[in-house]
């Protein structure tokens, strides 16, 4: 994408809303739909191992969310940033602020990385993996491999921070598509090896795994060969994005220069990605006890948590990325001045998704048990299959509601409110979920059933909470009036927008 930030900005501070929006959030969607495709695969292809592999993953996943969502409260300081910049037609400042994110997001990404491995095993006692079991052993082998490689998923995370801000939606799904490709190419070898690998006979290559097997002898690395395969591929992407982004070749004109840090923008990233680490960090913790709440129950209960965890991130692809949608947006009208046009912004795509997720929500109550089934299959699925359907026939009917919260959060990112959007998650989100849920399943007894209905009533929760703080306004300030051209031309705060139709 080329362009100056004037003519991004017009892209999104004028015309219909509705259009902005699906501008963007088309490709988030096939960017988060691809995203979600790594744990899917890897979730596929561990499940021919049984259900320990799985298991383990399910241990392994809360851990690593929550180093990743460290970076990812940081990279979203360099999507606030550099969209209210364009909407300000701050073009000299764009490479600045997008090199000095770039930056300060790698020093962080190996400080993670090397912290993460030391003390992943001690972390999954704490979650309640069962210690000197395989599977505390495969949990900590899948999630150091995954975590040593976490400078690569920073590096390719911050890249689309940044392009989300400027407008570019596009380039970041691209990338996607190579480093899932390579994922879903590498997984079943890496995972099973030849002989046992099933891939061959669905395609009707059964001399050739004969033939690969007896020269090789490989028959794969197991857990660990699904994180080998997951961290090469978005090492990948991020090369590729880094080269992208210092060649120029998207828009964004970043030199080396601007990787120097300077002491006021790197303050100005901390103190807006410092709440939103911090708020996504919290989702992990909570995560994270929900996962050790319900391993008191029992594994199986462990193993439908996380089935019913990365179907709902399947489904909630569109939420996650109408949200991002929305945060760009409102950022570049706040940039601009247009106050009346970012709230409205919120409106229509709370709209568009409580609509979506009324029946999809009806229709995941039903198929429950069927969706559940087609993540684990053998002799012991049976109570995982109980589980994972009671959890979505619990959670489902309240996704609406949770949408309508995310939109608003949406909002409070991309005007820079990190602080607001924390206070809310931490409290009335995770906070309430962790208390709710450590009542039920330990108090009153309810197993795993009181973990889903913590998560539903959480929501319910969350969603009153954003409602009125969004309805007070006090987000409608832009973190970057202070350079913007339109503030010197007395147009900040101007609630008229006679170009805009919805």
């Amino acid at each position: 994408m080329t362009g100056t930030a004037d003519d991004q900005s017009g892209r999104f501070t004028r015309g219909s809303i509705v259009r902005s929006l699906l501008v963007l959030a088309g490709p988030l969607t096939a960017t988060q739909l691809l995203q979600v495709a790594y744990n899917l695969t890897d979730t596929f292809w561990v499940g021919r191992l049984g259900a320990d592999a799985v298991s383990a993953l399910s241990f392994s996943w809360p851990l690593i969310f929550l180093l990743i969502s460290v970076g990812g409260g940081m990279t979203n300081a360099g999507t606030i940033l550099v969209s209210q910049h364009v909407g300000a037609g701050n073009d000299d400042r764009l490479g600045h602020v997008a090199g000095q994110t770039i930056a300060f997001v790698g020093v962080l990404s190996i400080v993670v990385s090397v912290l993460g491995v030391a003390v992943t095993p001690q972390l999954l006692r704490i979650v309640g993996a069962p210690a000197g079991t395989a599977i505390h052993d495969l949990a900590v082998t899948y999630t150091r491999i995954v975590v040593l490689g976490m400078p690569f998923t920073f590096g390719f995370y911050v890249f689309m921070a940044l392009l989300r801000g400027w407008g570019d939606a596009r380039t970041p799904m691209y990338l996607m598509v190579l480093s899932v490709g390579l994922n879903i190419a590498l997984d079943p070898f890496f995972v099973l090896g030849f002989a046992d690998n099933p891939l061959f006979g669905w395609l009707g290559l059964g001399g050739v795994q004969e033939s690969l097997f007896s020269a090789t002898g490989f028959t794969g690395f197991g857990v660990a060969g699904a994180a080998v395969a997951t961290v090469f591929s978005r090492a990948i992407a991020a090369a590729v994005g880094l080269w992208l982004l210092f060649g120029g070749r998207v828009g964004l004109h970043i030199a080396l220069a601007d990787l120097r840090p300077t002491a006021e923008t790197v303050t100005k990233i901390v103190r807006i990605g410092g709440p939103g680490a911090i708020d996504q960090s919290t989702e992990s913790i909570a995560t994270i006890v929900m996962t050790a709440l319900v391993a008191t129950v029992g594994t199986d209960a462990v193993a439908a948590y996380g089935i019913g965890n990365r179907f709902v991130s399947l489904v909630w692809l569109p939420t996650v990325a109408m949200g991002m949608s929305v945060e760009t947006v409102v950022g570049q009208n706040l940039g601009g001045g247009n106050r009346d046009r970012a709230r409205r912004t919120v409106y229509v795509a709370i709209a568009i998704l409580a609509a979506a997720f009324v029946v999809a929500g009806a229709l995941t109550v039903w198929y429950a048990r069927p969706i559940v089934g087609l993540f684990i299959t053998g002799p012991q699925a049976g109570p995982i299959v109980d589980h994972g359907a009671a959890f979505l026939r619990i959670v489902a009917p309240t996704w609406a509601i949770m949408a309508s919260y995310h939109m608003m959060n949406g909002a409070f990112y991309g005007s820079g409110s990190t602080r607001m959007a924390m206070g809310i998650g931490v409290t009335t989100l995770w906070g309430v979920r962790a208390v709710v849920a450590a009542l039920l399943v330990l108090a009153f007894s309810f197993g795993a059933a009181g973990a889903w209905y913590a998560i539903a009533v959480s929501n319910c929760t969350a969603a009153v909470a954003g409602a009125v703080f969004f309805f007070r306004g006090r987000w409608l300030e832009g973190v970057v009036a202070g350079d913007s051209p339109a503030e010197t031309n007395g147009q900040v705060g101007t609630d008229g927008d006679p170009e805009t139709t919805d």
